[in-house]
């Protein structure tokens, strides 16, 4: 939207009002590009009826992330989207703005272990990673004998865990049959051993 780089936000904003999906989430980018977006607009935009405003209200939100937005905004919703592109971007933006509630922490590991799209498993498993919740370690160790492009992001996210059968963990998937994995497993365990 060409709003965006004209700093014309009164017509950005009246995108926002139109009804179809691709100038809503236009609208959004053009606001955030002439810092003038704001947390009522992205908590309007989480809840939007068609997925593409949504994901694209979930990817801005990591820039803005502050206590305000934290209270204001409820990733935990969002972690519950049943459209799974919208929920593999609101794993992402979990990991990314390090919320303090525990029920994203639940709801991701949720969703690493038992989610039928394996991009959301993916995603959340390497949000899990990111927030380093001794808590999640169990769900982390699930996900490692996932599908292998869900290994590979769990074997990364182990490095933010500790204990014996982390460490077991990391010995089996060194012998995992996808090279990545074994690679990046190798890895850490090289790294692990470094005096």
């Amino acid at each position: 939207m060409i709003a965006g780089w004209s700093e014309n936000e009164p017509s950005a904003r009246s995108s926002l009002e139109l009804g179809d999906a691709v100038s809503r989430a236009s609208a959004l980018a053009a606001l955030a590009r002439m810092d003038a977006l704001s947390i009522a607009d992205l908590q309007s935009a989480v809840v939007d009826d068609q997925p593409l405003v949504r994901r694209r209200a979930l990817l801005l939100l990591p820039d803005r992330w502050s206590e305000e937005s934290a209270a204001q905004i409820d990733l935990v919703a969002a972690l519950h989207d049943d459209d799974p592109t919208v929920l593999e971007v609101a794993c992402f933006v979990a990991g990314e703005c390090v919320p303090t509630n525990r029920r994203v922490v639940q709801r991701l590991m949720e969703i690493c272990v038992a989610h039928d799209d394996p991009l959301c498993r993916e995603s959340a498993v390497a949000a899990l990673g990111s927030l380093g919740d001794p808590e999640a370690t169990a769900a982390v160790l699930t996900a490692c004998d996932d599908r292998a492009t869900v290994r590979r992001r769990a074997v990364l996210a182990l490095t933010a865990f500790d204990g014996a059968d982390v460490d077991a963990k990391l010995a089996a998937m060194a012998e995992d049959v996808d090279w990545q994995v074994r690679q990046a497993a190798e890895e850490l365990l090289a790294i692990g051993s470094d005096p």
